[in-house]
């Protein structure tokens, strides 16, 4: 069935209806209209656009008026933002400075340290450049500091003051007695420094006192290997012949001390000669006493 079809029958069972309710109480001509679909869906669409319409007016929800308040209302006072913190300075560092309770000690040069004040003691350890110790107390000549040793071998030890910086109250330090000297036990070294010449020819020795026994006489003897020739010198001090115009002497050569001394002449230069020098350095005058022999070759 077609849709137009649909829509006449729809009209005319409305008129139906009506007619039989009215009772038909008299004839009524009715000009049939002529028919057109157009108007027909007009009609019916305009219908259910009205239904539409009322039915979205009576579910609209009714808004409520938005009241404006007037320029002349007071509006609520709202509190003050907080006023922001200034900024805190953090206070300055807070440095502590100690007073040491003992008073310190540093040296300009590595020193050595041993078990008493002087050369003839051992040495036990050694304050560095850069180290920092502590003072216990001095030897009476002042020239020796009793400090806490830091290479541990033993607690304590004493530093020669030649090359050391002190800090704090030193005069209230004991002064310690040294201990009682060990044996002195005699040692030197023996090089061969130049060869020198004046109407002559001799050569020059350069002695280190290495032990803790000072020496005060000596004997030399020097062999030419190539000529078997030998010349001794028996001596009471210490001579270093400068050419023809010097002469330095010492009566001795206490221990860590060093000295140059001149061999006994030759008439012939060694230059280029295979020599030979025995040195004897004795503890007392007259080569006596507690002695000891070095023998060194060398080639001039």
């Amino acid at each position: 069935m077609s849709k137009n079809t649909m829509i006449v029958l729809a009209v005319g069972t409305l008129l139906f209806a009506f007619f039989t309710c009215a009772g038909m109480g008299a004839y009524i001509y009715i000009t049939r209209p002529v028919y057109n679909p157009n108007v027909a869906e007009t009609q019916v669409a305009q219908m259910i656009n009205d239904a539409l319409t009322q039915t979205q007016m009576a579910q609209a929800p009714t808004m409520a008026p938005i009241l404006l308040p007037s320029s002349t209302a007071t509006s609520p006072s709202l509190p003050p933002p907080p006023t922001p913190l200034p900024s805190a300075t953090p206070p300055p560092p807070i440095i502590f400075t100690s007073t040491p309770a003992f008073p310190q000690i540093w040296v300009s040069m590595d020193t050595n340290c041993r078990v008493g004040p002087g050369k003839v003691y051992d040495r036990v350890g050694f304050l560095l450049v850069g180290q920092v110790s502590e003072i216990y107390g001095r030897n009476p000549n002042g020239d020796y500091w009793y400090i806490r040793n830091l290479n541990q071998n033993t607690a304590y030890c004493w530093l020669w003051g030649a090359y050391a910086t002190v800090s704090g109250n030193i005069a209230a330090l004991p002064i310690f007695t040294p201990p009682p000297t060990p044996t002195p036990i005699p040692n030197f070294e023996v090089y061969y420094n130049n060869m020198d010449s004046c109407t002559n020819w001799w050569v020059d020795l350069r002695l280190e006192n290495t032990g803790g026994m000072g020496f005060t006489s000596m004997t030399m003897t020097v062999r030419d290997l190539d000529t078997d020739i030998t010349q001794t010198l028996y001596s009471e001090d210490f001579t270093d012949i400068n050419g023809c115009s010097e002469t330095f002497t010492k009566d001795s050569l206490s221990p860590g001390s060093k000295r140059i001394v001149s061999s006994p002449a030759f008439t012939y230069s060694l230059a280029g000669h295979d020599l030979r020098a025995t040195v004897t350095l004795c503890s007392n005058p007259g080569q006596s006493g507690t002695c000891i022999t070095k023998v060194i070759e060398f080639t001039p």
